[in-house]
């Protein structure tokens, strides 16, 4: 049981410095990714990095484009306005089943952290920073009661991660402020189900406007990837 058990967080451990680089573009979009390639940059066994490239691959952020080669999954304007669009269907209703569960005490913790990062500095703040807004909207959506849902939060919020990398790095800070989230967990406490959604739904709208227009803005994203 101890084994399978130091197996299990070893690869949790390898998968998040994997996705950790994914998101920094220490592995860059479209970059090609080998067995090679991860035992060298992360002193992975082959064994283990041939099982990332697997696991990874089935969650659609490594992409194969041959039998023998595999790249980082592109960054695109269509990735962005569909990652949006999914979780513009998803966490409105997430959320609102989620209501009358929270601890809100921990959520307002987990929000003054993210205040008190800001504005970031640093490549390491700015990956605290949006692993800090994942777990704040993964605990939002643990509380729904709904495994399954939870599993397609996971992989919309990493995807989001890549996402705001792109605005934090270029903006400073966080695309909605601290105090926008406070009044979206404050209206949740309401428990009123159309007014969380519709607060949720307005923040990710204002959130994906802001992205977009700080790209169209930064002539290094005048490219096929949006790579910083």
């Amino acid at each position: 049981m101890t084994e399978k058990r130091t197996k299990k967080d070893e690869a949790a451990e390898a998968t998040e410095r994997v996705m950790d680089a994914i998101v920094t573009q220490a592995l860059a979009p479209s970059q090609k990714v080998s067995e090679n390639i991860l035992s060298d940059m992360f002193g992975f066994s082959r064994t283990l990095a041939r099982n990332l490239i697997e696991r990874l691959t089935a969650k659609h952020f490594l992409t194969p484009l041959s039998p023998r080669v595999t790249v980082v999954a592109p960054l695109t304007l269509l990735e962005i306005k569909q990652n949006f669009t999914l979780r513009k269907v998803l966490l409105p209703a997430t959320f609102s089943l989620a209501a009358a569960n929270l601890d809100y005490d921990k959520l307002k913790v987990l929000n003054r952290k993210i205040q008190k990062m800001q504005p970031v500095r640093d490549d390491a703040t700015a990956l605290e920073v949006l692993k800090k807004n994942k777990e704040l909207n993964l605990t939002l959506c643990a509380q729904a009661g709904y495994p399954l849902m939870l599993d397609w939060a996971q992989q919309l919020e990493d995807t989001a991660m890549r996402i705001y990398w792109l605005y934090v790095k270029t903006r400073g800070h966080f695309p909605y402020s601290s105090d926008q989230q406070g009044m979206i967990l404050d209206v949740m406490k309401s428990d009123e189900s159309s007014k969380i959604q519709a607060a949720i739904l307005s923040t990710l709208s204002q959130t994906e406007e802001r992205i977009l227009n700080a790209i169209f803005t930064h002539e290094q994203f005048y490219n096929q990837d949006l790579t910083v």
